[in-house]
């Protein structure tokens, strides 16, 4: 289906034209007709899919024919769970807002930073999206008024309504208008997600996007056995060996990424780290670097598994395997993206073996180990 056929506002269409932006995918399709409906939204599409886009353009739309917000008062608020996810989301409102003939005002205000200049830049913003500390803070300080919002926005839905932000959310909940929109997207239909029906959503509209049997395909997915202490040698071959380019280097630990880092740098490989103990500053220009090709090697924590959208990456390395399949999943589909395909590369040690048994089994692939002695003599 092509955007043309959405009912989205003109300024909109030729912006998508001009963008070549021309068929929408399937969570869009569904999405943005029902959003410019005035309905709720439970939407579940894999990572990559378009769920971004298939909110924020009906929801600039929808601003341009309405009212004037007043002064400090949010129409449309966007909670997420990152600060990074908070900047990407911003950057697609207001790539497509600047194409308006009147922009609408968007902004991102997250933790990490001064918390003054968010404050003198809140005048006349329609769209904020938030992190739910900072949000309070700007709350608190009067910063920003919730009592006319009417759309809500919950991005990445299952980590947001998980018991870590329960307090948060409650607060932002009983500061908000009982009549209002809300949209969830997220990529998994976790209980909490399932719960969430109940009470925060009217009627919804459920979206769900069934991965493909073949939605991994995209994605080359290898294996290797290896000792511990021999990972850091196999990472440095398998860089060097296949000159890879923009790889994403997943680690567990804020130590263990900045040892990474340093190891990669000292054997003439450009890498850097970034985790939470990094500046807010250090973080955005690390992941500025690496979008834009100027950085070979980024060394990450989790933080980033649902904060970084780059839509040709070629290579994630798992240097460390995740907690969890659904964090396995999060973190390769970084890459294969967009229909283009990318490589996943997994390090698993002897006391790792079960475990990676068991993100297998739930990630519906089975991968054969590759002795990395024989990769190392290569």
């Amino acid at each position: 289906m092509s955007f043309t056929s959405l009912r989205l506002s003109s300024s909109l269409q030729k912006a998508l034209a001009d963008q070549n932006y021309t068929e929408a995918y399937p969570i869009q399709k569904e999405a943005i007709p029902a959003i410019l409906n005035g309905k709720d939204i439970l939407g579940i599409a894999k990572t990559g899919s378009g769920k971004t886009a298939s909110y924020v353009l009906p929801i600039l739309s929808k601003l341009q024919g309405g009212s004037i917000s007043k002064n400090r008062h949010i129409k449309t608020l966007v909670l997420v769970p990152t600060r990074e996810l908070a900047m990407q989301i911003a950057e697609v409102f207001q790539q497509f807002s600047s194409a308006l003939p009147v922009p609408i005002r968007c902004l991102a205000v997250h933790g990490g930073v001064s918390i003054n200049p968010q404050m003198k830049a809140m005048n006349k913003v329609d769209v904020l999206i938030a992190t739910t500390g900072r949000l309070l803070e700007l709350v608190d300080s009067n910063a920003v008024h919730l009592s006319d919002t009417e759309c809500l926005v919950l991005d990445e839905a299952d980590k947001m309504l998980n018991m870590g932000f329960q307090d948060e959310m409650n607060r932002i909940f009983a500061l908000l208008p009982k009549k209002r929109q809300n949209l969830l997207f997220s990529a998994t239909l976790s209980k909490d997600i399932k719960d969430v029906k109940q009470v925060l959503l009217s009627d919804p509209l459920v979206i769900k996007i069934e991965a493909k049997e073949n939605t991994l395909d995209l994605i080359d997915q290898i294996a290797y056995s290896v000792a511990e202490e021999k990972k850091g040698p196999l990472l440095r071959n398998i860089i060097k060996r296949n000159k890879l380019e923009q790889v994403l280097v997943f680690v567990s630990s804020a130590h263990r990424a900045d040892a990474v880092a340093y190891k990669l740098s000292k054997n003439g490989i450009q890498a850097t780290s970034t985790h939470s103990k990094k500046s807010q500053g250090a973080r955005t220009e690390n992941l500025r670097k690496f979008k834009t090709g100027k950085l070979r090697v980024l060394v990450a924590t989790d933080l980033l598994t649902r904060g970084i959208d780059i839509e040709f990456l070629p290579y994630v390395v798992n240097y460390d395997l995740p907690r969890s399949p659904k964090d396995y999943i999060h973190r390769i589909g970084r890459t294969g993206r967009a229909e283009s395909p990318g490589e996943a590369i997994s390090f698993v040690t002897e006391n790792d073996e079960h475990h990676f048994k068991v993100i297998q089994k739930k990630a519906g692939t089975r991968l054969q180990l590759i002795d990395s002695e024989i990769a190392l003599k290569k």
